[in-house]
């Protein structure tokens, strides 16, 4: 099962199987409308991806090639026009066969100390591994992606702290992307407060760290939502990401209608 593994580390131009390429991009919609060019330099950065990171797992679960590939292949896609440099600061990926437990223990203002068990499908250490509930993972699709969320948090702490502005490219500024980014996060809040069913993830109202990953995620899995309820967010993201979804579903969905008739 790990052969693909240890043929990659340390070896970039070995070159995933073909056949497992095709099924894990043809298994996830927002993979499957790349263009042919755009799924070439994914799967070369996937390749990249698998020799430079090292995978283990818990839980009692088997590490296979279709893990490491699916991971790999979702993870990179956000930073396709990034390069991998974008995840240089950590090594590790933890993957568990389903939602796993965290131990947590806080401090109040009163100096009491809480302490409780989290239960995440998913976690990003600032400097440390990147955790993920292979369950969860294989739920990818229509606003829900585990491995593009915690991949969004990896790319937020590039800069310090995850706080919903990562680093930014020339041509960026802090004060544009506050004056964007908060005021969609500000309205999304009061959406959700409100008691309004959102199509986006209602989590995304947590922090604005998590307003980030989970617009992360909608951006490249339900771009048109995205677009028609936050436009200068989604261009926004879209400068920042250097891709444009919304453009790949379309002409996606063009090309369909045009086998079809």
């Amino acid at each position: 099962m790990r052969e693909l593994l240890d043929r990659l580390r340390g070896k970039k131009q070995t070159l995933i199987p073909d056949t497992l390429w095709a099924v894990t991009v043809t298994s996830l919609p927002f993979l499957d409308v790349l263009s042919l060019d755009e799924q070439k330099q994914l799967k070369a950065l996937a390749e990249a991806f698998l020799a430079e990171k090292e995978f283990s797992t818990a839980g009692g679960l088997e590490l296979s090639d279709e893990i490491c590939v699916s991971i790999a292949a979702q993870g990179c896609l956000p930073i396709l026009k990034l390069g991998l440099t974008a995840y240089r600061d950590w090594i590790g990926i933890v993957v568990y066969p389903d939602e796993f437990v965290v131990p947590r223990r806080i401090e109040d203002e009163s100096g009491i100390v809480h302490e409780y068990d989290d239960v995440l499908s998913g976690e990003a250490w600032e400097g440390g591994p990147l955790i993920v509930s292979w369950h969860d993972i294989q739920m990818a699709g229509d606003g829900y992606n585990v491995v593009i969320h915690e991949f969004a948090h990896k790319l937020d702490m590039l800069n310090g702290d995850a706080d919903g502005m990562p680093a930014l490219h020339s041509g960026m500024t802090e004060a544009e992307w506050e004056e964007i980014f908060f005021a969609a996060y500000e309205d999304f809040c009061q959406r959700v407060d409100s008691g309004e069913e959102t199509a986006i993830d209602p989590y995304a109202s947590e922090a604005p760290a998590e307003f980030f990953a989970v617009l992360t995620e909608s951006f490249f899995e339900i771009p048109d939502v995205v677009t028609e309820e936050y436009p200068a967010l989604y261009e926004l993201l879209s400068r920042y990401y250097r891709q444009d979804p919304l453009a790949r579903l379309t002409k996606a969905a063009n090309a369909s209608s045009t086998s079809a008739s």
